[in-house]
This record gives C-alpha cells, structure tokens and sequence, in this order.
C-alpha cells in the first residue's frame, strides 16, 4: 500500500464534494431511479460481469436474492476507501442477524492495479463477507456509468504507477430483485450506516 499522497486533502475534499452532490441528486430523484420507474428518471444500476478473486465471472444476476451494498474504490487508495470499508465491516456487526439478507461488494476503478489476487487480499482484510470484483477496463468502466460513478486518474509522478484516483464516494443499496433503493452515506460511522440500511431491509 504506498504512502499517502501529498494531495490527498484536495482529493478527499473533491471527492466529499462530489459524494455530496451525487448523494443530493440520488436522493431527490429517489421516486424515479427505481428500474420500473419511467425511462426519463435517473437509472441507478444495471447488467454487469466482473471478476471474483478467485477468477470467476460475476454478474448483477449472481447478487439477486439479498441485498446488495455496493462501493466503487480502489485498493491503493490512501484514506477515504479503508475508511469506509472499516465502517461498511463495523455496520455488518452492527446489523447483527439483518447482515445475513446484505452483501457488502467492493468494485473496483483501477483495474490495471487490481488483478483478482490483489482485491481478494485486500477486501479479506476487513470482512469475510465483502466480495471483491474487478474486471477489464471496459467492464470497470460500463458498471461506474451505470451506477453513476465519477472516476479518474490522478497523476503523481512519471512511472507507470505514479497515479491515485479521483472518485465520487457513495455506498449504494440494492433490492434483492436488483433494483436500485436508496444510496447510503460513505461518511457515517458503522453504527449510523447501520442504522440508516437497517431501515430499508424488510
């Protein structure tokens, strides 16, 4: 994991700002972003197939049945990502029995960097029941503009790998038939975020 970057407050305050913004535009339009909703509201979601650590294919069909929390990040990134997933695992033990109806997925924006074996590692560390997925660039790229996911890379040097990810923050909720419910605030703490799922799984 390398060191935090230098500009890792003006990153963490765009991305706060563009979390905010996303999660006022989710918010007010939450009447028309449902997948049976009139084809001019704003859609949240869609078909996608990624990657499993194990090298699997995963698609949205395969997280029907329960729940879905799902959060877009990157595994090199230096503080907004671990932060919410440290709250999304606390907001599991939080929900108690509820947390067997949700699974908590992590998807995410830099494939070139996360193969299957490094986001199997990486979400491993803070919950057995986060999965991990990633996929080829394009993949990545249909399931962020599906899910309205603002991403970009973020230049810190000349090498290869000399770069971080500006990205929009938001954990978003998904009904066991895959539709969309409701987003969920990335910057609460576990028992907030608790509480605030907790109110939607019936």
């Amino acid at each position: 994991m390398p060191p935090k970057a230098p500009d890792g407050s003006r990153r963490v305050l765009l991305g706060a700002v563009l979390a905010a913004g996303l999660v006022a535009a989710l918010a007010g339009t939450f009447l028309v972003t449902r997948r049976d909703a009139a084809p001019t509201g704003l859609a949240i979601g869609g078909p996608f197939t990624l990657e499993d650590p194990a090298g699997h294919a995963v698609t949205d069909r395969d997280l029907r049945g329960r729940y879905a929390l799902i959060y877009f990040g990157y595994t090199f990134c230096p503080d907004v990502c671990p932060t919410t997933l440290n709250e999304v695992a606390g907001a599991l033990q939080d929900l108690g029995a509820k947390a067997d109806r949700l699974r908590p997925v992590f998807i995410t924006i830099d494939p070139r960097r996360d193969t299957p074996q490094v986001i199997g590692q990486y979400v491993a560390a803070f919950s057995p029941k986060l999965l991990g997925l990633t996929g080829t660039p394009q993949q990545v790229a249909q399931a962020a503009q599906d899910y309205r996911v603002y991403y970009a890379p973020h230049r810190t040097g000349p090498g290869p790998d000399d770069y971080t990810m500006d990205h929009s923050s938001i954990l978003y909720l998904i009904a066991p038939d895959g539709s969309f419910v409701a987003p969920i605030r990335a910057d609460q703490t576990a028992s907030q975020m608790a509480a605030d799922i907790s109110q939607y799984l019936s």
